[in-house]
């Protein structure tokens, strides 16, 4: 039966309100990656935003204030190209980004990112039990706004939210708060190191995420920083007399982070191989529900001819770009465009798969996006050379020490990159729709107005930050200081493989224990479950491949979380037993508390990194706020240390505090 009155969900002005948040985050994010190569995930911030400016035009709902939020998250994420366009200038090929390629391709692979998370949807979302962190908080944020009743649970949200916003603005903004510890010592030539990050969202994440993530994430660092960077350090030369700390980085960087893209290259082919089961079901269920009169908004995607139609206009975009990139210096070309759209579609689902399920388990955005996009570096540029070896490649690609064939891989990575950065977003946005009851295709096509946005503002920004600052090694005029240049790490990573496997100077060793030590990981997690145990091994690869502040602060929340929980349900069973008479349920006060204070963590340090994003952007430079200067380097860290240690005292106590039922 249908309601009489359904609430507002997809609406003109929740569209405009989408695209005037998404210039803001993808702008913001553009900027932050290429200065620092780290993005903040926008569905959070984007949420809260969209509940205050709907809450004052009025009569907004719940499922509007969803799309808004959906729409300018895909937008944030699909600025995730800043990872491979700026290789384009590094490497001479582009002096600038040409708005209708660097658009084009964006919203090329945006769409079919879409696309690909629609049968994803009822494999990784309505059939599973993955936690999908942000995507739970998103929820129970948007519930909080709907429910003003509930003021325990707001308050829980605004509380924890003005403590991590406060926090992070000492930490990031002003600097008299460290945002990570790091211990370094050594035995003989090995180095050892610990480190930590200082970050609430992470600790709200790792709240969420639970035990089995946490705890496979925590093993995955162990393995990088107690086992491979010390034997490295111990084998390997320090030609350039680094400090113990810089050469334990160094290994890591160049190293150990090459055997976890590899070990994550592994994983995510055996995670495809455990999906394709319930991908099929999905795409069945999704056919069925379509021809089924009696489904309802709550269940239906959008159709199988819309799909199909929507799926040749991504592949003509995509042939289309990639023929204009090719055309004017090739001849001979088509075998090439249709091998590279091929691969885009093919892979670009591999991709969406594994990065679908890597943000359930960890979040968007602990998702390690750039590992993604080494193993594809690696696999276009092979299948590249493959193409020339069987005579299939122009004659000029290969030309020239390689420049076009290099050119031409890092524009197959950006469409590639955009279809994984959108899946790996999308996905906890459907998990949100799903939670506070979405209709999917709505969902679904305020994705895909998110992408049509971000992808019009991406090479303007681009453009605007090339001119203005310029790239580390790639600057647009003479006389330009490169010290204020920004440094755009992933691009000069992906420039530099590129190259390497072109040249054939690629240093292989690593990728290959990676995926050796993927093959054990996966069948260690198929020997534990036959005794009812698990070790994801997407998790533990991520975890050796992500840095270890974000691999520690995260594991440190889960471990608090199973922790809390299990303190909470011994305690109940306790007044129970004793009293005989069933109380408010354990799980329901944590739900109130605990998840609602994880999630204000998240909000508050997201919404506070978009502020210091923009503001750093207006200035030009990321420490205009800092006052660091005034302060010894280790006061900063204990301070640092011993707030972030009395915040998840009071989170512990908050979540424990017994409060009278109503």
């Amino acid at each position: 039966m249908t309601h009489s009155s359904p609430l507002r969900e997809l609406t003109l002005r929740g569209l405009i309100l989408g695209a005037l948040i998404t210039v803001v985050f993808t702008a913001s994010n553009v900027y932050l990656g290429l200065r620092i190569g780290l993005t903040f995930a926008s569905s959070i911030p984007a949420a809260v935003i969209s509940m205050a400016v709907l809450k004052a035009l009025g009569k907004g709902t719940i499922l509007e204030n969803n799309m808004v939020q959906s729409q300018a998250s895909a937008a944030g994420t699909l600025s995730c190209v800043f990872a491979t366009f700026p290789g384009l200038i590094m490497t001479g090929i582009w002096s600038s980004f040409p708005f209708w390629q660097t658009a084009g391709l964006s919203l090329a692979g945006g769409i079919a990112g879409v696309l690909f998370t629609i049968p994803l949807r009822r494999a990784l979302v309505t059939e599973s039990s993955l936690p999908y962190p942000e995507g739970v908080a998103a929820a129970e944020i948007l519930r909080a706004g709907a429910e003003d009743g509930n003021s325990r649970s707001l308050g829980a949200l605004i509380s924890g939210s003005v403590v991590a916003a406060l926090f992070t603005f000492a930490s990031n903004g002003l600097r008299v708060l460290a945002d990570t510890v790091t211990v370094t010592t050594s035995a003989g030539a090995a180095v050892f190191q610990a480190s930590g990050g200082l970050s609430l969202a992470l600790v709200g994440a790792g709240y969420l995420v639970g035990l089995a993530g946490g705890l496979a994430m925590l093993l995955g660092c162990i393995l990088a920083w107690g086992l491979g960077v010390p034997w490295l350090t111990a084998y390997m030369p320090n030609p350039d007399h680094l400090s113990a700390a810089a050469f334990a980085q160094s290994m890591w960087l160049h190293k150990v982070r090459f055997i976890g893209a590899g070990a994550i290259a592994m994983a995510s082919v055996w995670t495809l191989v455990e999906l394709m089961g319930p991908v099929a079901r999905g795409l069945r269920s999704m056919i069925m529900a379509s021809r089924d009169p009696l489904t309802t908004d709550r269940d239906r995607d959008l159709s199988p001819r819309m799909l199909g139609l929507l799926l040749l206009i991504t592949v003509l975009l995509l042939g289309g770009f990639f023929a204009a990139f090719l055309a004017p210096v090739a001849h001979g070309i088509w075998p090439a465009v249709i091998a590279a759209v091929a691969f885009s579609v093919v892979f670009g689902f591999i991709m969406a798969a594994a990065c679908g399920y890597m943000a359930g388990i960890v979040g968007s955005s602990s998702s390690p996006i750039s590992g993604i996009v080494i193993i594809a570096a690696v696999l276009s540029a092979l299948m590249i050379m493959g193409l020339e070896t069987l005579g299939l490649m122009p004659a000029e690609l290969m030309a020239n020490n390689q420049k076009l064939a290099i050119g031409f891989t890092i524009l197959l990575l950006s469409a590639i990159t955009a279809i994984a950065a959108i899946s790996n977003d999308n996905l906890q946005d459907l998990k949100t729709g799903q939670l506070v009851g979405a209709s999917p295709w709505k969902q679904q096509v305020a994705l895909i107005a998110g992408c049509v946005v971000g992808a019009a503002v991406i090479p303007p920004v681009l453009n605007i930050l090339y001119q203005a600052y310029g790239f580390a090694g790639a600057m647009p005029r003479p006389g330009m200081d490169p010290s204020h240049a920004l440094s755009a790490p992933q691009p000069a990573l992906i420039s530099l493989i590129a190259k390497g496997i072109f040249t054939q100077s690629l240093d292989w060793s690593m990728l290959s224990v990676g995926i050796g030590l993927g093959i054990g990981l996966v069948i260690l997690d198929l020997l534990l479950r036959r005794r009812k145990l698990s070790l994801p091994p997407l998790g533990v690869a991520v975890g050796i491949y992500l840095p270890p502040s974000v691999s520690v602060t995260l594991a440190v929340g889960a471990i608090m979380g199973w922790l809390l929980k299990r303190r909470i349900a011994k305690s109940h069973a306790q007044t129970v037993s004793s009293s005989g008479t069933q109380t408010e349920p354990a799980a329901e006060h944590d739900t109130s508390v605990g998840t609602m204070l994880a999630s204000g963590f998240i909000v508050g340090e997201s919404l506070t990194g978009v502020a210091l994003a923009i503001f750093s952007g207006a200035l030009g430079k990321d420490d205009a706020l800092s006052i660091a200067s005034w302060l010894p380097a280790s006061a900063t860290t204990l301070m640092g240390f011993l707030v972030f240690c009395g915040i998840c005292f009071w989170f512990s106590r908050m979540v424990l505090k017994t409060e009278p039922s109503s």
